[in-house]
């Protein structure tokens, strides 16, 4: 193995993997080897990270320029626009979620940079797939901008470790499920917001119906699985677009039984919107084998253990 300081740079680091993951990089690397970019301006309090560059990741003659000036040696690219954003912005979303992406292959093709970690989703699935155990290479027929993007996006990664041996790793993440970020508007996220209305109000109305089941993945187990793929030695990996990440799979009457145990008086209803149509064109469950045997995947966190660590972390955040 060639041993070098690694300088990690990472784009959207003020979103819900970004702040979670910068502190976990900061732990492991120490903050002098972190740089975290966002669009906001900088303040003290966004990141831990050692330095903060306001950088809109569509510059490229800056972005290459921060590559240079840092010697950054690995970028974890979160920076895109997601799901419900895309719908509305659809070329917009184009071009951000796709075009710095083959900036940074660009940069690693030319030996600015030694390794890329890029987040795919399962919204790369879409119609006429099995609902579930989605497997590793069904063909994909996403529905979405942000689908068809992630789906480009996987092409790409593919393409420049096939031509130039570019080494960029990814994973699709399923849905979410974070004590630390509020939920933003996607179709999973009923799995945060009714842990907020729990603790708050005492009961939720869902916008998903009760027996409709999508993958979930707690974000402490994200990030552990993020870092995992990363450290695992390049010989081991034999998916280059992107890899199954299964997590746990739950409907909102399981997650809502699972609350029950901790709040006996907790109530739940439904009233499904647009975003059940979504759902349904989602996998229930994902088969994550091969993320098993390439690099250890492995999970802390079933959905016993989620809702316990949900509910006590959200009651000392909003002092119930």
């Amino acid at each position: 193995m060639e041993s070098y300081t690694e300088k990690i740079l990472i784009t959207g680091a003020l979103g819900q993997i970004g702040t979670e993951l910068t502190n976990r990089l900061v732990k492991i690397h120490g903050a002098e080897n972190v740089i975290a970019s966002g669009l906001d301006r900088w303040d003290k309090n966004l990141t831990s990270a050692g330095f903060y560059e306001r950088m809109d990741v569509s510059n490229t003659q800056l972005v290459r320029q921060i590559v240079k000036d840092y010697e950054i040696t690995t970028v974890y690219h979160l920076a895109s626009l997601l799901s419900g954003t895309s719908e509305k912005q659809p070329l917009f979303a184009w071009k951000l979620n796709v075009e710095p992406l083959l900036n940074f292959c660009e940069m690693a093709r030319e030996g600015m940079l030694k390794k890329i970690f890029w987040p795919s989703s399962i919204a790369v699935f879409g119609k006429g797939i099995p609902k579930e155990n989605v497997g590793q290479d069904v063909v994909l027929n996403p529905t979405t901008v942000y689908g068809i993007s992630k789906m480009a996006g996987e092409k790409w990664c593919e393409y420049y470790y096939d031509k130039f041996g570019v080494d960029i790793r990814s994973i699709r993440y399923p849905g979410l499920i974070s004590w630390k970020t509020p939920a933003g508007g996607g179709t999973t996220d009923y799995a945060v917001e009714i842990f907020y209305e729990a603790v708050e109000q005492g009961k939720y109305t869902s916008f998903i119906s009760e027996n409709t089941a999508m993958p979930m993945l707690y974000m402490d187990d994200a990030i552990n699985a993020t870092l995992k793929l990363m450290d695992a030695p390049k010989e081991n990996l034999t998916v280059r677009g992107s890899y199954n990440l299964g997590g746990l799979s739950f409907t909102p009457k399981e997650l809502a039984e699972e609350i029950k145990k901790e709040m006996p008086d907790f109530e739940i209803d439904y009233q499904p919107d647009f975003r059940q149509a979504i759902a349904d064109s989602w996998p229930a469950s994902i088969d994550d084998s091969i993320a098993k045997k390439d690099w250890g995947l492995s999970y802390e966190f079933d959905i016993t253990a989620m809702t316990k660590d949900m509910l006590k972390n959200l009651k000392i955040k909003l002092g119930k």
